[in-house]
């Protein structure tokens, strides 16, 4: 079994986790040397996220809106929590929102997205029948001037916001999990999982149950041994966008291939 990304001896924030929305700026309407503050802040205090139980999926999103589990929510517009059907049979898995995402409050509707969504339907997977979210929850980002540029969030990003994700797979319970990007398969598969040798490979994968402390925390039901969910992971469609144009319909054709593997593990 491989190992989960290992709990980090991060700072914890002091005083987040009760921050009344209503006394918050509006981050929208700021920019220049206000955003540039925030984004140095944006490594210095974590927790870990805090999910409520028994409330579905709709109460988790909500709960997730105030989590202030580490400091990217302040220059974020909003929390993009995961979206699907709670029956879900497949679950996709991010890095993060990106900008556009940001503003709407939606995952993967921006130029990845729009790929992600023509590569399903080539794949043969329907999006609306999925679930689909960001093992970050909030966009982290470097302002320069009025652009927003895409900046990887570190493995302490990952761990403080993993309960919302692990909160997430219990109350699906997919039949597969797709990994979209290192950053969404190392959160799941471990740091050693590297996606230029490994995707496109089905895995045994057991989904958190609610209420468990850790992804492989089965406990001692019987059923806990029982293997019902696989996973794998894809490069990020974000990455077929950045290569060159004489190597994308290629990087594109992976994509779809390997999303094929996906859907045979459904039939």
């Amino acid at each position: 079994m491989l190992d989960v990304v290992p709990d980090l001896a991060v700072r914890r924030g002091e005083g987040r986790t009760g921050v009344d929305p209503a006394d918050e700026p509006d981050r929208r309407q700021l920019g220049g040397a206000h955003q540039t503050h925030w984004d140095a802040m944006a490594t210095q205090e974590f927790s870990t996220a805090s999910p409520p139980t028994g409330v579905g999926l709709e109460g988790l999103r909500e709960a997730a809106r105030h989590c202030r589990a580490c400091p990217l929510w302040e220059p974020a517009t909003q929390t993009v929590f995961g979206e699907g059907p709670v029956d879900a049979r497949v679950v996709l898995v991010g890095e993060q929102p990106g900008d556009v995402e940001d503003r709407k409050g939606e995952p993967f509707v921006g130029p990845a997205g729009r790929l992600l969504d023509r590569a399903l339907d080539d794949a043969g997977i329907d999006r609306k029948q999925a679930y689909v979210t960001n093992a970050v929850k909030h966009f982290r980002f470097t302002q320069t001037g009025k652009r927003r540029l895409h900046q990887t969030p570190g493995s302490e990003h990952v761990v403080a916001c993993r309960p919302w994700l692990d909160a997430e797979l219990a109350l699906v319970n997919p039949e597969l999990v797709v990994c979209l990007g290192a950053t969404a398969a190392k959160a799941l598969l471990g740091n050693q999982f590297r996606i230029t040798k490994q995707r496109g490979q089905l895995m045994p994968f057991e989904p958190p149950r609610s209420g468990a402390g850790t992804l492989f925390d089965g406990g001692d039901d019987e059923d806990a041994a029982v293997h019902s969910t696989w996973i794998m992971a894809t490069t990020h469609p974000s990455a077929v966008l950045r290569v060159g144009d004489d190597l994308r319909e290629a990087a594109y054709d992976a994509l779809v291939a390997d999303l094929r593997v996906g859907l045979e593990a459904l039939a």
